[in-house]
């Protein structure tokens, strides 16, 4: 897997390009269309899947645009995270505006192996937040679930600090060399989460 992380948005998501061959998937694109089509089209890669950690508008903004150049790409995520597309507090105007629901959605969990991918539910910061786990790779995209020295906030509607403490405990048992990258900020591994994050310590 080869794979290429851009920060994308006045929110500077971690928006991650993964290729096998000339195949990709589209992870959290958060904003600038152009400039991921433009990564992808360069690189020669033809987009296969949208895949969503979570449904906060930070994390979905350039799904329209990708759409709209790439009319049959299907949009990965978990169900339980849906209703979130379309909340009326999903939008940060003028930089984030509401995008309704995109075509063609499905149930991430249906990719379930394929590139050696492991999807882990991990609510808590949204009702249906999704971790993905390349076990081949050691590698975790974490969405806003765990961060490098914090996790998610829980203060926005359907967030539960109970619930997802429960996901990180999940994530804990995940090998210590586990690269982690993030929804936001520096990426880290498992490990050393473990050892300095207050929230998994």
């Amino acid at each position: 897997m080869d794979r290429k992380t851009i920060q994308v948005g006045s929110f500077e998501v971690n928006c991650s390009i993964l290729s096998w061959g000339d195949e990709a998937w589209i992870v959290d694109p958060g904003a600038e269309a152009d400039r991921i089509a433009a990564l992808l089209e360069k690189a020669k890669l033809k987009p296969e899947a949208i895949i969503l950690t979570h449904g906060h508008f930070d994390h979905i903004g350039a799904v329209p645009g990708l759409q709209a150049k790439w009319p049959n790409l299907a949009v990965y995520m978990s169900p339980e995270d849906e209703k979130v597309l379309t909340h009326p507090l999903n939008s940060f105007p003028p930089d984030y505006l509401p995008i309704g629901k995109p075509n063609n959605i499905r149930d991430v969990r249906t990719l379930a192996g394929r590139h050696g991918l492991e999807p882990i539910f991990t609510p808590g910061h949204t009702p249906g937040g999704m971790c993905y786990y390349f076990k081949d790779e050691k590698v975790l995209l974490s969405g806003d679930t765990l961060f490098a020295g914090s996790v998610g906030r829980t203060d926005l509607p359907g967030g539960d600090m109970a619930t997802l403490m429960d996901s990180i405990k999940t994530l804990k048992r995940l090998p210590d060399d586990t690269d982690v990258i993030p929804g936001h900020g520096m990426f880290t591994d498992i490990g050393h989460e473990k050892d300095t994050n207050p929230f998994l310590i």
